[in-house]
C-alpha cells in the first residue's frame, strides 16, 4: 500500500523498515491459545458444577426418601404404684329390711291411714278392706259348725242309749258299732267345721292391713274404692315399707381384691349430693363365691342412719381399703385392640417394636392398671398407629422413658 492510502487510517506502512509498532505474530497466537484454554476451562468447570449439583441433589433426594420412610414414635415408661389406698366402688343404698305389702284377702279398699314418708310401728294399721264374700263365707261356716254340733249331740245321745240297750242284750253288737261309727264321724265333722271357721276368721282378719315391722312407707299404690286382689302374683303391692334407721349397701368387689377384705372391716360411704360428708360403715357379710359372669365378690356393708340423712335407693360410692403388690400404670392411649386381645407396643434398644400381651387389672378411665405383660423399664409407645406390627423398625422422636406418668 501506498502511504497516501494508509495515512487516513493511521496505519503504518512499514516502508521505512520500522516494524516495532506491529505485535509479533507468535505473541498474538499465544494470547489466542490462552483465551481458548480459559474458555475451555470455564466450560469444563460449568459442566463439573452441573454434574456435582445433580449428584448432590440425587443424594439429598435419597436421604429425604430414607428420612421420610422412617416411623417416629413417642414413648413413655409405666408408673409404678404401691398398691395401697382406697378403691371407690359404686353401690346402692337399701333399707335394712324392705318389703312390699300385699293383701291376703280380696275386697274393696275402705280407707288408708298412712301415706309415703310416714314412719310406722310394727302392727300399726295401714288400711281397711271391705270383704263381703268372706263375711258371708264366715257366716255360712259358723252355721255349718252349729249343724255339726247339733248332729254330734244327737249322735252322742243315741250312742249312750244303744250302749244301755246292749247291756240288756236288747240290740246286737253290730247295731252298737254303727252308732259308735256315726258318733265318731260327727266328731270329725265338728272338728272340720271348726277348722273352716278358724280359717275364715283368720282370712277375715286380713281385712286390716298392718305394718309387719318398724319402718317408713316408701310407696302407696292404692286409693279408696280400689278393688284389691289377694296374693302377689299379678296384683300390685298396696304399700312398700323400708326400715331406714340402718341401711345396707351391696357392692361388687373385683376378684383381684377379694383376698384383701374381711368381715368387720370399716369402709367409708360418700354421696355426691352430700359433699364433704363421709359415713362410716362396716362389712358385715361376704359372698362365699366369685360371681362367674362379672368375676367379682359381693360385699354387704351395714351403715347406721339414725338421723335419716341417707335415703334408701340412693347411689353412693364405697371406699374399700386395698393392699396389693406393686402394679404398673400406663395411659389409656397406649392400648392397642387386636383380635388376640389387648396389646402394648414396646420398643427395644435396637428400635424394633414388640407387641406384648397384657392383663388389665383395672380401668381407671385415662389410665390402666396392668397386672402382667410389661416391666417398669419398658419403653411404651403412646398413640401407636393402628398399622404398627410386631418387628417394625421405628425411631424414638421424643423419648420420655423414665419420666413416668404425671
Amino acid at each position: 500500500m501506498k502511504e497516501e492510502t494508509h495515512a487516513p487510517l493511521a496505519i503504518p506502512t512499514g516502508d521505512d523498515g520500522d516494524n516495532s509498532r506491529l505485535p509479533p505474530r507468535d505473541r498474538v497466537w499465544k494470547r489466542a491459545k490462552i483465551a481458548i484454554v480459559v474458555v475451555i476451562l470455564l466450560l469444563a468447570a460449568g459442566a463439573l458444577r452441573t454434574v456435582f449439583a445433580r449428584i448432590a441433589m440425587s443424594h439429598a433426594v435419597a436421604d429425604a426418601t430414607v428420612q421420610d420412610a422412617k416411623q417416629y414414635v413417642n414413648v413413655i415408661a409405666a408408673k409404678t404404684t404401691d398398691g395401697t389406698g382406697d378403691m371407690l366402688l359404686p353401690g346402692t343404698l337399701r333399707g335394712f329390711v324392705e318389703s312390699p305389702i300385699y293383701a291376703r284377702a280380696t275386697g274393696y279398699l275402705l280407707h288408708w291411714y298412712v301415706d309415703i314418708g310416714t314412719h310406722v310401728k310394727a302392727g300399726q294399721l295401714l288400711a281397711d278392706l271391705d270383704t263381703p264374700e268372706i263375711d258371708q263365707e264366715l257366716a255360712q261356716a259358723i252355721a255349718q259348725k252349729q249343724q255339726a254340733n247339733a248332729s254330734l249331740a244327737l249322735a252322742k245321745t243315741s250312742l249312750d242309749r244303744w250302749m244301755q240297750l246292749r247291756q240288756r242284750d236288747a240290740v246286737s253288737q253290730q247295731e252298737l258299732d254303727d252308732r259308735q261309727g256315726a258318733y265318731e264321724q260327727d266328731v270329725a265333722n265338728v272338728a272340720a267345721a271348726d277348722a273352716n271357721v278358724k280359717r275364715l276368721q283368720q282370712l277375715e282378719s286380713f281385712k286390716r292391713i298392718v305394718a309387719p315391722f318398724d319402718g317408713v312407707v316408701t310407696q302407696r299404690n292404692i286409693d279408696v274404692g280400689d278393688l284389691i286382689d289377694a296374693g302377689s302374683g299379678t296384683s300390685r303391692a298396696l304399700f312398700a315399707l323400708a326400715q331406714a334407721d340402718t341401711l345396707r349397701v351391696y357392692v361388687q368387689l373385683p376378684q383381684a381384691y377379694s383376698q384383701n377384705v374381711k368381715v368387720g372391716m370399716p369402709v367409708a360411704v360418700t354421696q355426691a349430693e352430700l359433699p364433704g360428708q363421709s359415713f362410716r360403715g362396716t362389712i358385715t357379710h361376704l359372698s362365699g363365691a366369685i360371681d362367674v359372669p362379672t368375676r367379682s365378690l359381693q360385699l354387704e356393708v351395714t351403715l347406721p342412719n339414725a338421723n335419716d340423712q341417707l335415703r334408701p335407693g340412693a347411689y353412693v360410692q364405697v371406699a374399700v381399703p386395698r393392699t396389693l403388690h406393686a402394679r404398673l400404670l400406663v395411659p389409656g392411649n397406649a392400648l392397642l385392640f387386636r383380635a388376640e386381645g389387648p396389646r402394648l407396643a414396646i420398643v427395644d434398644g435396637n428400635g424394633v417394636v414388640h407387641l406384648h400381651k397384657i392383663t388389665i387389672a383395672q380401668d381407671l378411665g385415662q389410665q390402666l392398671v396392668i397386672e402382667d405383660g410389661i416391666d417398669a423399664t419398658d419403653k411404651i409407645i403412646i398413640n401407636p398407629s393402628d398399622s404398627i406390627a410386631d418387628g417394625d423398625h421405628v425411631e424414638i422422636a421424643s423419648p420420655s422413658a423414665g419420666k413416668g406418668l404425671s
